[in-house]
């Protein structure tokens, strides 16, 4: 293990994976939790999906979220692509930082995007060339890295071998997704330990950036993410309120949250930019469009010196 970094990367996920689950909500009313979330200071968002609507009804309005986001300074913006159309009408927004989605599985594969685990690794050339034409970055997201529904536990050495074969083909970063929320700090450990002896040879694979994403659906999550900071990963996703879930994945539940990660660095001394209060606020928007309560703890019980939702 390393040592712990003195700052991480937060990904604040709520407006496309905490919200894909979720019944479709306005474009208005997604940019107003959008602000909210642009004012907790944290400088990276995912913005929505370029996916199927019929498949993710929640993300049909892709295009207009991407064009009111690009307006909005101070912050890198990603959008989600499971396909090389995808990824086309992605870069057609204006987005230069894309997210391209394989699965480590086939079932899970075949669920997400109809397609086998080999077909979606060999289409990451394609996807490489249409953003990088554009000047764009590209992170491949290995979801199922540790766990598929439908074919049980994945082998961490076929989680390594697509991480290796993606930056061959030209990822930019690195993300390994806990899909249905099964993993434990001891099996962070082991497949990160894997994914670097895989890409130990790849060119630049020393400054490449490898980012997890766990979900809290049997109450790891956060115990998962602080192994991986322990393991050398100093970018987490995370979700405003616990938010989120696969619809492909059968039992996958929300997110580990924003303000529980935030609370839990900030206690560590690691540095976010991100302010716990505004993130509190945000989950008050949040809860109001979602219309139900939300996952996180720390939201129902307040931060350590104040109730929830309530300004510094």
């Amino acid at each position: 293990m390393m040592e712990l970094p003195t700052r991480v990367d937060v990904r604040e996920v709520g407006p496309r994976d905490g919200l894909q689950i979720e019944a479709p909500i306005g474009t208005d009313e997604k940019i107003r939790l959008i602000r909210a979330l642009v004012a907790t200071g944290v400088q990276r968002i995912e913005a929505t999906a370029f996916v199927s609507p019929r498949a993710v009804p929640a993300m049909a309005d892709a295009e207009r979220i991407a064009e009111y986001v690009q307006s909005v300074p101070g912050v890198e913006w990603s959008g989600l692509v499971a396909s090389p159309h995808g990824a086309e009408r992605a870069i057609a927004t204006g987005l230069r930082t894309i997210e391209y989605v394989v699965s480590a599985s086939d079932g899970h594969s075949q669920a997400n995007a109809r397609r086998s685990t080999q077909e979606a690794v060999d289409a990451v050339a394609q996807v490489a060339s249409i953003v990088h034409d554009a000047g764009g970055r590209l992170e491949v997201i290995i979801a199922v890295s540790w766990d598929c529904p439908f074919d049980g536990p994945t082998d961490p050495q076929r989680t390594a071998s697509i991480a290796a074969r993606a930056l061959e083909l030209g990822a930019d970063r690195l993300c390994f997704g806990d899909t249905i929320g099964t993993t434990t700090p001891v099996r962070v450990w082991r497949l990160l330990d894997a994914v670097r002896t895989a890409i130990g040879g790849a060119p630049g694979a020393d400054t490449v950036p490898l980012g997890a994403h766990f979900h809290n659906t049997r109450g790891t999550g956060i115990a998962s993410a602080f192994a991986a900071l322990q393991a050398g990963v100093t970018q987490l996703d995370a979700s405003v309120g616990g938010l989120g879930g696969c619809p492909f994945a059968p039992g996958a539940s929300g997110n580990i949250a924003t303000e529980e990660l935030v609370y839990l660095l900030d206690d560590a001394g690691i540095t976010t930019g991100v302010d716990l209060d505004k993130v509190l606020q945000a989950c008050v928007v949040a809860t109001e469009l979602v219309g139900h309560p939300l996952e996180s703890d720390l939201f129902r019980a307040g931060g350590r010196n104040r109730p929830r939702g309530v300004p510094a």
